[in-house]
């Protein structure tokens, strides 16, 4: 086999690794570009850090802003965008019956 004809065969074998998940675990992995529709998520941490000779504080700020939100599409939306990208399949419940959805009501 040349090198040319295995880089070849390696890289289509990558790629069909990328295939359809089962729709469920699309279910799952979309609840999150659903929250990032539903609106920016923030998260602030403080605590201390010790070196074993000096305590110092130690804070930090974590935004994060989807594209959904940005362009102002409904989670629900995207949600399904999402799983049908993923599975190739529609959800098989809507985003509002999916377990650990909070969102907007």
């Amino acid at each position: 086999m040349t090198p040319r004809l295995a880089l070849a065969a390696i890289a289509l074998a990558g790629l069909a690794a990328c295939g359809p998940i089962p729709v469920e675990q699309a279910e799952r992995v979309c609840l999150d570009q659903a929250r990032g529709a539903a609106g920016p998520r923030s998260q602030v941490s403080m605590g201390v850090a010790t070196d074993g000779h000096r305590v110092r504080p130690v804070a930090g700020i974590e935004l994060a802003i989807s594209s959904d939100w940005i362009a102002g599409r409904d989670p629900a939306q995207a949600f399904d965008r999402c799983v049908v990208n993923r599975s190739g399949q529609m959800p098989t419940r809507p985003l509002s019956q999916q377990p650990g959805w909070i969102g907007r009501q």
